[in-house]
C-alpha cells in the first residue's frame, strides 16, 4: 500500500494477482514479503511477479479502471465458462494430482482470461463475477 497508494482491498488484489503470476499461495507471498523486513531477500520470481502486479495496478487507474472500449463478453457464455471453472476447481480439489483435472483447469482459466480480456485468472474471475452481477436476469 505504501508503494502504490491504494485501499486495503486494492492492495489485496495486487497481492493476489502477484501470487497468481508467481503461481504461489497469497499467504506464501505475504510471508516472503514479510521476511524481507528481517533481511531475507525476496526470491527473484516473486519480486518479478510483484513488480508486474504493482505496475499493472498503477497503469489501470482507480479500482481497476475502465478497460479499453470494445465488445463486452456475452453474459451467458461468461456464466458458462465461470461455472465450468468452478467445476474444475472442485475436481482439482478432489484429485490434486490428476493431470487431466489440472489440464482442464488450465484450459478453462485460459478461456476465461481471453473471454474477459484479463491477464490473470484472478482478474478474469473478478471481471466475470462483476459482469454477471451487473447483468439483469430475464
Amino acid at each position: 500500500m505504501a508503494a502504490t497508494p491504494c485501499s486495503a482491498r486494492d492492495a489485496l488484489r495486487i497481492l493476489a494477482t502477484a501470487a497468481d503470476l508467481a503461481d504461489v499461495a497469497v499467504e506464501d507471498l505475504a510471508a516472503a514479503m514479510t521476511a524481507t523486513a528481517c533481511g531475507t531477500a525476496l526470491p527473484a520470481r516473486l519480486e518479478r511477479a510483484l513488480r508486474r502486479s504493482v505496475e499493472a495496478a498503477r497503469t489501470r487507474g482507480p479500482a481497476g479502471g475502465p478497460r479499453a472500449a470494445g465488445l463486452a463478453p456475452n453474459p451467458a457464455r461468461t456464466e458458462e465458462v465461470l461455472t465450468r471453472l468452478r467445476g474444475c476447481q472442485a475436481r482439482l480439489s478432489a484429485a490434486p494430482h490428476d493431470p487431466a483435472a489440472l489440464r482442464a483447469m488450465d484450459d478453462t482459466a485460459y478461456t476465461l482470461c481471453v473471454l474477459m480480456g484479463r491477464p490473470t485468472a484472478l482478474e478474469a474471475i473478478t471481471a466475470a463475477e462483476e459482469l454477471l452481477a451487473a447483468t439483469p436476469t430475464l
